[in-house]
């Protein structure tokens, strides 16, 4: 598949995005396969891609205001099959257990991994997000 990477952080005019052919990625379990249909652009993005914010894994698809349609399902998830609309947003994991987590404040986890920075995002053609954390979308 098409996908932009960060291949080398750096002010925009070095364009450290850079396009290349990956393989589509396997959900686990938890997860679902996504065909990205749009995904905006968000400043978090640039942040990752000028090296605002320290590049968490060589090559990351940044990504993570995406809108798609679920193409595959893990083995574990429920809730969602073929053909769904999701969203898929920055927050992809947190721990559930800590503090934060346990008053509803997830995104202050200490535990947690981001769509486009931990794992790769909707710059690409397939994404795959954890079911917890895909948004239904009519």
């Amino acid at each position: 598949m098409r996908a932009w990477q960060v291949h080398t952080p750096g002010p925009v005019e070095t364009h450290p995005l850079t396009r290349a052919s990956v393989p589509v990625p396997r959900p686990g379990p938890d997860e679902m396969l996504v065909a990205v249909l749009a995904c905006g652009v968000c400043r978090t993005d640039l942040h990752v891609a000028e090296g605002d914010l320290a590049v968490h894994r060589p090559d990351v698809v940044p990504g993570h205001e995406v809108v798609g349609e679920v193409v595959e399902v893990g083995s574990a998830v429920t809730g969602f099959s073929a053909g769904d609309r999701v969203g898929i947003a920055w927050l992809r994991h947190t721990c559930g257990q800590c503090r934060y987590c346990l008053r509803g404040q997830e995104n202050l986890c200490p535990h947690s991994r981001y769509t486009g920075w931990d794992a790769d995002g909707g710059y690409a053609e397939f994404a795959t997000v954890p079911a917890a954390f895909a948004l239904p979308l009519p």
